[in-house]
């Protein structure tokens, strides 16, 4: 049974929503925080999905891709039912499909695949040179200092309690219209411990790669996703687990948008450790697109 979703920390809390409850093979039921949204955010389902499938697979083998849509919003006040499909279980690799499904619909699929761990080539590309997140305010000074004269949707995004978080190396996106390079940096890490299980830790940074990604499409056009005109959702998300990560200690997540066209924005993304360790690649396409005036 899934753990209580009301618990001590925003990060219990994420491990009770990540703690699916099984109701048959194949079959489980996941739960959603209620705070308020009135959708659920992409990153649960995400995680929600990767947990099911790892559910199924032999010990040992561990996640190294997803490919994954959202087809419909998640709708927070009721559960989620996710089914997973025993695609092939191969001597190395084992693939996964699952649905999401509210409301007898499909509102996500995704794609994952499964590994052993083998020896073999190595190289990564380096990681940028930015400040350490130490060097960096605070949620806690952010608040204080930066967030007394900024909009209200901004200033409820950031002191809404999660288990994630956030350190931009710059903060000019959050408070300036003007048009700048559709890239950023920005520190990650939970709010609270990890438990030293590597499915989990996936599930977790699974999570956590969805957030900010879509805000670096909007930067070169000068506004953000707290725009009450735009309509924004994720239409698509990939990531590649490239090592296995720890998650006690800030990630630095650089991103990179190569294109916006057709209503659409494109994201890449890179998740280094501190010591600059290439830990996961994410690719997001996003809808970005301009509300009808009513």
């Amino acid at each position: 049974m899934s753990r209580p979703i009301e618990t001590a920390t925003p990060m219990d809390a994420l491990l009770g929503i990540l703690d699916l409850e099984k109701l048959e093979e194949n079959l489980f039921r996941g739960l959603s925080p209620q705070v308020g949204w009135q959708r659920v955010f992409g990153g649960q389902v995400i995680g929600q999905a990767l947990v099911a499938a790892q559910r199924t697979v032999d010990a040992g083998r561990y996640v190294h891709s997803l490919h994954a849509y959202f087809l419909r919003p998640g709708d927070p006040t009721v559960p989620i039912i996710y089914e997973v499909d025993r695609i092939r279980d191969g001597s190395s690799f084992a693939t996964r499909r699952v649905v999401a499904i509210q409301h007898g619909k499909a509102i996500f699929s995704m794609s994952a695949s499964f590994q052993y761990d083998e020896d073999g080539f190595d190289h990564q590309f380096g990681m940028p040179d930015v400040p350490m997140p130490e060097t960096l305010p605070g949620e806690k000074e952010l608040r204080e200092k930066f967030l007394v004269h900024a909009p209200e949707a901004i200033r409820r995004y950031w002191e809404r309690p999660r288990p994630i978080e956030i350190r931009p190396t710059s903060l000019e996106h959050y408070f300036s219209r003007e048009r700048a390079a559709p890239r950023q940096d920005v520190w990650v890490k939970a709010v609270g411990k990890v438990p030293d299980e590597r499915h989990l830790q996936a599930a977790v940074l699974a999570y956590l790669s969805d957030m900010t990604l879509l805000d670096t499409s909007l930067y070169a056009h000068g506004t953000s996703v707290f725009d009450r005109t735009l309509q924004v959702a994720s239409l698509d998300h990939a990531m590649w687990f490239h090592r296995p990560s720890s998650m006690d200690d800030w990630l630095l997540y650089t991103q990179d948008s190569p294109s916006a066209h057709g209503a659409r924005g494109m994201t890449r993304g890179s998740l280094f450790d501190r010591s600059g360790v290439l830990i996961a690649s994410v690719a997001q396409e996003g809808l970005i697109r301009k509300k009808a005036i009513e």
